[in-house]
């Protein structure tokens, strides 16, 4: 998503959760588009491209989710927003020049628009997302998590600046309260992957749900949401088998 123009940075500081204002030309940060409730809309990485041109990235299924809220909400600011499609590489290791991503445990950027043979499936990509502990749109962040639960708040959200949709419930969990739960990394015994929303129990108690699973190393690893009260070395349930925290 391509914003630009001299209202640029004032309404992209406005609508986002991070403090884009602060980005020099060539840096970039994530940051958060939310409902008033703090819902997550779309994720996406902000790269500064100039003073008035600003490159949004995002799911390929959000763009225009994303370009429909921008727009709604441009009212009078002098500000071009339109969908400007990339291919996006992800190369770790270094030797190419791109935007940062951490995503994946270790250092990689994005590289748009480049031709590279690929040297990783995806199931071996989505097992290093998961390893790392990565929310991902559509999977851990949808209507039903709030940015603290996923771990957002501290990847992609500005404590500091100005107003923004979604700032007052965000500070107010951050200043006074605490999630009730977050995302844990888990080993699943068996072979079998589990299912998506498959419950995780301690005891005859629900404590939480999967969100993500893939074979790594040998075995199966798992992101879900676990409830805070429950001890971060706890080994869980999950139906027939067990989870054990990776890390």
């Amino acid at each position: 998503m391509r914003v630009a123009g001299p209202d640029a940075e004032d309404y992209l500081q406005r609508m986002v959760s991070n403090d884009v204002a602060a980005l020099a030309p060539g840096e970039s940060c994530e940051a958060l588009l939310l409902t008033p409730k703090a819902r997550v809309i779309a994720p996406m990485r902000v790269l500064r491209r100039s003073d008035e041109d600003f490159l949004l990235l995002t799911e390929p299924e959000l763009g225009e989710t994303l370009r429909d809220q921008l727009l709604r909400m441009r009212f009078a600011a002098k500000t071009e927003i339109e969908l400007e499609g990339h291919t996006s590489t992800l190369v770790f290791g270094g030797g190419v020049e791109g935007i940062p991503n951490d995503d994946y445990g270790e250092p990689a950027v994005e590289a748009l628009d480049v031709e590279l043979e690929p040297t990783l499936d995806q199931e071996a990509l989505e097992a290093r997302r998961i390893e790392a502990g990565t929310p991902r749109f559509g999977k851990e962040i949808d209507d039903r998590v709030l940015p603290a639960e996923a771990g957002l708040v501290e990847r992609a959200v500005s404590l500091t600046k100005g107003c923004y949709p979604g700032q007052e419930p965000i500070a107010r969990l951050h200043y006074r309260g605490h999630a009730n739960r977050g995302l844990r990394v888990l080993a699943v015994e068996g072979e079998e992957l589990p299912d998506i929303d498959a419950e995780l129990s301690l005891g005859e108690k629900v404590v939480g749900r999967v969100t993500s699973a893939a074979r790594a190393n040998g075995g199966i690893v798992a992101l879900a949401y676990v409830r805070t009260e429950v001890p971060a070395d706890t080994v869980l349930a999950l139906g027939g088998s067990k989870a054990r925290p990776l890390h």
